[in-house]
């Protein structure tokens, strides 16, 4: 009887509404916070948006740049190369040139290649110092012979050997390419 009795109590106290079932809200979407932190970022996304939609250089074909006369780089990995060897490079492409006096000049108004100016102006100034050092010890080894006709020999023979298509000075201060 006394379990009956506490039902009886129980069920008249939820019909009196004592008791209320704890109310429960579900919502659809989740809080500023909550998009952030799972990775919705409406803001940024459009900015993206946009930035998309602004127009952008067209890319050219290598025969349109080569029409312009720009030409690319090489895809050749270059790492290895050594200073002669970039040296050759830029001589045939005319972007140096090896002046009548024997140092190497720019002539970047003659280049017809695709160059970073202040890559081959170190290239430059390295083998100009490294050609002053060969010269003064040249003259250390041979006291009798002025420097200067010491430079200008080296300067003969090493015009013989240079790449064929180098940019080379004449005697009379004209640019040429060197035939082969």
């Amino acid at each position: 009887m006394n379990r009956v009795f506490i039902l009886f109590l129980v069920a008249a106290a939820l019909v009196a509404g004592c008791y209320k079932p704890p109310e429960i809200v579900m919502v659809d979407r989740a809080t500023a916070l909550e998009q952030q932190a799972a990775g919705s970022f409406d803001d940024l996304e459009l900015k993206l948006d946009r930035a998309a939609a602004e127009p952008r250089p067209v890319p050219l074909t290598p025969d349109q740049l080569d029409a312009l006369g720009i030409r690319p780089r090489s895809l050749v990995d270059e790492s290895e190369l050594t200073d002669a060897d970039r040296l050759d490079a830029l001589l045939a492409e005319h972007c140096l040139g090896e002046g009548k006096d024997g140092l190497v000049v720019d002539t970047r108004d003659a280049c017809r290649g695709a160059v970073d100016p202040e890559e081959a102006q170190t290239l430059m100034e390295r083998v100009n110092r490294a050609r002053r050092q060969l010269w003064r010890w040249m003259h250390e080894q041979r006291a009798d012979v002025p420097e200067r006709e010491l430079a200008r020999m080296w300067h003969e023979n090493h015009i013989r050997n240079a790449v064929c298509g180098a940019w080379v000075e004449g005697s009379d201060g004209k640019w040429s390419s060197k035939a082969c």
